[in-house]
């Protein structure tokens, strides 16, 4: 999880039009910045790729056993 602390580093970027667009109508309508929108954004698939990363070092380690669902409902006596 990534947390915010009090430094900062400004980031600048080119959005398409499109993106742009509904960029600013999220922020209208939940009533918060653009920035925020964007930040929770990044941190959400920083999360998730993370957790993507993980799963493939584990999915390409040989020695890493996988078991099927059956297989661990009976190791968890389900």
């Amino acid at each position: 999880m990534y947390m915010c602390d009090n430094m900062s580093e400004v980031v600048t970027m080119r959005l398409p039009e499109e993106i742009s667009s509904e960029l600013n109508e999220l922020a209208r309508v939940l009533d918060r910045s653009k920035t925020y929108i964007l930040r929770k954004a990044l941190e959400e698939y920083l999360d998730e790729y993370e957790d993507y990363l993980i799963a493939m070092e584990r999915w390409n380690d040989k020695n890493d056993e996988i078991i099927d669902g059956k297989e661990l409902r009976d190791s968890l006596g389900l």
